[in-house]
């Protein structure tokens, strides 16, 4: 099982990015959570089965996402039980839970 910290760049908030990812994650069986970022990227925890699968798929994002970059790297596992979108941060949290 992987957990993934995930920085998505490009036109990705007020798109219905978080939302879209949110749905996806569900789908996938996966835990964690989204938010936007102050500096306009979203950021993601993504742990389960198929979580490299969802940063996969954050290259695509909803049809008004314009997608310019997808980072992702190993996280500290998170205690979640679901996925959930989270307020708005001021910055990255360097992959840990919340």
């Amino acid at each position: 099982m992987a957990t993934l910290h995930v920085l998505i760049e490009g036109t990705v908030q007020n798109v219905g990015y978080r939302a879209w990812l949110e749905d996806t994650a569900r789908d996938l069986g996966l835990v964690g959570w989204v938010r936007n970022l102050m500096d306009g990227r979203v950021e993601a925890l993504v742990q389960g089965q198929r979580a490299e699968e969802a940063v996969e798929q954050c290259w695509k994002g909803p049809p008004a996402a314009r997608v310019t970059a997808v980072r992702a790297e190993p996280a500290k596992p998170t205690r979640d039980s679901g996925f959930r979108v989270l307020s708005t941060a001021s910055g990255p949290t360097g992959g840990g839970s919340e």
